[in-house]
């Protein structure tokens, strides 16, 4: 049996439903990291908060799922 070749599995990669969902959240939230001058050469930093808007559908979020 000949093991695949990278291009093979990259591709398979491409089309998995779930790799296109996760770098499309990683797209949506990009602009919200931002690197801490100190530390901008170790590429250390933070994700920014997007309000208080965020925090409250995360909480009526666990409420509606704690049901």
């Amino acid at each position: 049996m000949k093991p695949e070749s990278n291009l093979d599995s990259d591709l398979k990669l491409l089309e998995d439903p779930l790799f296109q969902e996760l770098v499309a959240e990683g797209l949506r939230i990009q602009h919200r990291f931002a690197a801490e001058p100190v530390y901008a050469k170790t590429g250390k930093g933070y994700l920014k908060s997007e309000g208080v808007e965020e925090l409250q559908r995360i909480k009526a979020e666990i409420k509606r799922s704690s049901k």
